[in-house]
This record gives structure tokens, C-alpha cells and sequence, in this order.
């Protein structure tokens, strides 16, 4: 009797949420039969079903296998990890079975940092995980969409996509000016379905927090629903395309590809087709002798002047959406595509951030604790360099080394302290911008590593553009190409002003530990001639 109770409270809750996302006005659309409102509907109770089953029996894990057990024992901790895993895998085949937004709040997840490496490890399988639409489907959005039949507009459409991600697929055309083009095509149904979901999700993230208190999820919620809403818009899409072209118009690594206009509407885009293949495949890089590392270090310099120079960031640069063309001036050239998420960082926070990296760099304590207040952090900002560099704000150890072991071992007993309540307090209380910013570096981090480049390189390329960016205070649209050089160049002279603090600092502690190591071989050498 209590299976059935709770089924039909599931069914009436999940009903309830669905037809509360979906507009009243939907079910009367004369665009939509009847069959297809029922069915719309439908599939919305069974999509929220599977979501709220999956989340209540993880909540209920997580509940019966912590009980009673001590925050700050080895035991807790172990049994924590297992419960992260098991929840990973069951929201991992949520996501596989709903498709669509919940793979794409999988990715989403995967690559922040902040969460738990079980989620992350066990979510980034869903980087692969889109299913290609049915062509027919396709072939209505686009008549609909372009207003004309597909063979009055192309000379050829190929009807196998050459990529499926979450919420569209590309085809490859041609024009009838025989322009090679690549056509976006958002899923069909895809708003009424994201009204569902996202309802859903902010369901779901509020439960947990009644739940578990010390685990709130609602800036995460937030920041997805954002994210997601602006992708759903092509043709905001589109212009962020032409602003990043714009952006980048004099860097010679650097394709986006063009925009048409006349084939461009909210839930279509056609751009031009530009060949390449995934930024992190190194097997063609070395197949087509193009050096991995080289890359990797043009990567990070083009989203770093995005970050601490035009303050527009590119939000989701995970491989799939960078391309490595063997086309360029200097042998090779990045592709830059889905330009769906972008943040428009807020000027003061762009210059924060700039000015946070130049601490990070000398391991400014004062600095960094003053910036931890402007971004309502204080309390947590001794962890910065431990986040972004990889070592502690008193470490000893050179920049890209990461820490010693005892560092290490200090900072894990340090971190023992640290409760959920904590993190949660920590990732709530950060401006958005930041949280953006989190996610973009995650992503990149990753990429980087395939291919090979130190945390070293990273590092040092954040901190040049941070200085650019620190340089470029007014206005460069309006700036003369003489002022704006010279920014650059005392930009490039407090790099090398830095470099030359770092490596002298970097010679003082390796003369240091000569001399520790000088002083315990005397000791011993002492100690061996008085025996």
C-alpha cells in the first residue's frame, strides 16, 4: 500500500510540475494537434518522474550511510566517497535517459572543479553522449525556420550530421553559389521541453537544500538555467560569433567562422564550414607534424585576452567546440565555434581579476585577502592560490611545482576542518562572473594538460594577460593604435619586471635549500668524525 501511495504522490507531484512549466497557452497552440500536446505532456511527467526518483533515492543514500558517523573521521570520509560515486553513476543514467538538457546539466557539471572528482570523473563520459535527431525532423525545422523548400536554397544538404551535441546538430550544405556552409539546427520542441527541465531542476535543487541544508546547489541551478537560455537564441549566438571575429580580427591564429545572415533565425544558424579537428586530438596534431604544446600555449593565450582584455568570454570551451585547422600563416590555426554561452564580464570584476593574478603570482597575502572581500569571500581567500596555481599562499616551492609534501600534508589536515557548509557558503557567496570564470578555466586546464603543457605555461601566460589587461584601463575601440601600443608595451615591461621577481625569488629559495642540505650533510659529517 505505501508503494502505491508514494507512486501516485510521485505521478501528482511530477503532473503538477509539468503542466505549471509548460504555458497554458501551449496546450490551445493550433500549431500542435492534439496528439502531439498529450504527448508533450507525457513525456514531460515521465522526464520529471526519473529525475525526482533519482534525486530521492540519492538524497536517501546519502542520509542512511553518513548517519551517525563523524564529520572529521577517516571512516566518514570513505564512506563519503563511496556514496559520491554511486550518486555519480545514477545521475550520470538520469541524464543518459532523459537526453537533451540533462546531458547537457551533466556537462555542465563535469567540468566545475568544484565539485567532488567522483561527480566530475563519472559525468565527463557524457561529453559524448548526444544522439542525432531524425532527419525528417530536421527537415521541418528548417522549412519552417527559412520559409522555402530546402532545394530552392541549397544545392546539396547532407542529411548524416557531422556533429550532435545536446540541444542541436550541424549538417554540411552548399549554397547555390557553391559556398560550403555549415547549418545549426536546434532539436524540435526544445523551449517547451527546457520549460519543463528547468522547472524540474529548481524543484529538485530546493528539496536537497530543505533536505540538507549544508548542501545548496541553487547558484549552480542558476548559473545552468542562464547558460542554457542564452543558447537556446541563434541569433544571439550569431552576434557573439561577429563580436569574438571582431575581437580577434588582427590575431593570426585566430578563425571564426562567417556568419549568413539571411539563413540565420532563432532556432537555425548557418555558418561558413571551416575543416579541423578536435583541439585535444594529438595524434593528427603529430600526424600533421603541428607541435601540441604550441596549442596549448595559443589556446590559453587567445581565452586569457578574452578574460583579463575584452572581458567577453567564450563560457563552454570544451574540445568539441575548438578546432585545430591545418590552415594559417603559421601552420596551423584554432577554429573557435558554438558561441551560444558568453559572459560579459563587469569591468570592475575584470580588473579584480587581473589584480587577483598578480598576487597570485607573488603570493601577496594582503592583496589577496583584500580581493577575497570584494568578492565576498574574505574568509575563504587564503585558498585562492591553492585553486588557480596549485600551492599554498606561504608555499616554497616554485611557480608550476606545485607544493612540497609537507605542504601538502598541511593543507589536507587543514581541509579536514572544512565542512559542506562550508563549500557551499563559499560558492553561493561568489559573484557570477567568477563562477563562469571557474568553469571556462576547468575546461581549459583539461585540454592543456592533453596536450602536454605545464601548469607552469598556463600560469605564466595568465599572468601576462592579467598585466595587458591591468594596461588597458580605457577604452581601445577609441584608443589610437599608438596609445594602445604603448599600453602594450609597459604591459610587456611589468612582465618582465614580474618574470625577473620570480626567478630571483625562485634562485633564493634554491640557494636555501643548498644550504640546508650543506648544513645536514656537516651534522652528519661532524656526528660520523666524533664517533
Amino acid at each position: 500500500m505505501r508503494k502505491v501511495t508514494t507512486t501516485l504522490c510521485l505521478i501528482t507531484a511530477t503532473a503538477g510540475l509539468t503542466f505549471r512549466a509548460l504555458n497554458p497557452n501551449s496546450l490551445s497552440d493550433p500549431s500542435q494537434n492534439f496528439p502531439d500536446k498529450i504527448r508533450t505532456a507525457v513525456h514531460g511527467v515521465v522526464r520529471s518522474s526519473r529525475a525526482i526518483s533519482t534525486i530521492a533515492l540519492t538524497s536517501v543514500d546519502y542520509k542512511f550511510t553518513l548517519r551517525g558517523l563523524p564529520v572529521d573521521s577517516d571512516e566518514y570520509r570513505r564512506k563519503l566517497s563511496q556514496v559520491h560515486f554511486r550518486s555519480a553513476w545514477r545521475i550520470r543514467k538520469l541524464c543518459e535517459a532523459n537526453k537533451g538538457l540533462y546531458v547537457k546539466a551533466g556537462q555542465f557539471v563535469a567540468a566545475l572543479r568544484q565539485v567532488p572528482k567522483e561527480y566530475s570523473s563519472t559525468l565527463s563520459s557524457l561529453q559524448d553522449q548526444a544522439v542525432p535527431c531524425h532527419f525528417k525532423a530536421i527537415e521541418e525545422v528548417l522549412i519552417h525556420n527559412l520559409g522555402q523548400e530546402l532545394s530552392d536554397t541549397f544545392l546539396s544538404l547532407d542529411e548524416e550530421p557531422i556533429a550532435a551535441a545536446s540541444i542541436a546538430q550541424v549538417h554540411r550544405a552548399v549554397l547555390k553559389d557553391h559556398q560550403e556552409v555549415a547549418i545549426k539546427v536546434q532539436y524540435p520542441g526544445l523551449e517547451q521541453q527546457m520549460k519543463v527541465d528547468t522547472t524540474t531542476m529548481h524543484f529538485l535543487s530546493k528539496s536537497i537544500t530543505w533536505f540538507f541544508p549544508e548542501y545548496r546547489f541553487e547558484w549552480l541551478e542558476a548559473e545552468f538555467v542562464q547558460a542554457i537560455s542564452l543558447e537556446l537564441d541563434f541569433i544571439q549566438e550569431a552576434g557573439n560569433s561577429e563580436r569574438t571575429a571582431h575581437n580577434f580580427k588582427n590575431n593570426r591564429w585566430v578563425k571564426v567562422p562567417r556568419v549568413f545572415w539571411d539563413l540565420t533565425t532563432k532556432q537555425v544558424l548557418t555558418m561558413e564550414f571551416c575543416p579541423g579537428h578536435k583541439v585535444d586530438d594529438v595524434d593528427y596534431l603529430k600526424g600533421r607534424k603541428i607541435n601540441p604544446v604550441k596549442v596549448a600555449k595559443v589556446l590559453l593565450e587567445v581565452f586569457a585576452e578574452m578574460i583579463f582584455v575584452h572581458g567577453f568570454v567564450h563560457g563552454d570551451p570544451h574540445p568539441g567546440n575548438i578546432l585545430v585547422s591545418a590552415e594559417g600563416q603559421n601552420g596551423f590555426s584554432l577554429v573557435l565555434l558554438d558561441h551560444g554561452i558568453y559572459k560579459q564580464l563587469d569591468d570592475g570584476f575584470r580588473l579584480d581579476y587581473c589584480q587577483l593574478w598578480k598576487a597570485l603570482i607573488l603570493l601577496d597575502s594582503k592583496k589577496l585577502q583584500h580581493l577575497g572581500k570584494q568578492f565576498g569571500v574574505a574568509e575563504y581567500s587564503k585558498y585562492f592560490p591553492v585553486i588557480f596555481t596549485g600551492r599554498t599562499v606561504d608555499s616554497t616551492s616554485a611557480l608550476g611545482k606545485g607544493m612540497s609534501v609537507e605542504e601538502r600534508r598541511k593543507l589536507k589536515q587543514e581541509l579536514k576542518s572544512l565542512q559542506m557548509e562550508d563549500i557551499s557558503s563559499f560558492m553561493e557567496s561568489l559573484p557570477s562572473d567568477f563562477l563562469t570564470i571557474l568553469r571556462t578555466d576547468g575546461l581549459l586546464r583539461s585540454i592543456a594538460s592533453k596536450l602536454g603543457a605545464s601548469q607552469r605555461v598556463r600560469i605564466l601566460i595568465y599572468a601576462k594577460y592579467a598585466l595587458y589587461g591591468l594596461s588597458q584601463k580605457s577604452n581601445a575601440e577609441s584608443d589610437s593604435a599608438i596609445k594602445v601600443k604603448f599600453s602594450r608595451l609597459m604591459a610587456n615591461v611589468s612582465y618582465l619586471r614580474l618574470r625577473i621577481i620570480l626567478e630571483v625569488l625562485e634562485l633564493l629559495s634554491w640557494i636555501a635549500k643548498v644550504k640546508q642540505l650543506l648544513f645536514t650533510l656537516y651534522e652528519k659529517i661532524g656526528g660520523t668524525l666524533v664517533l
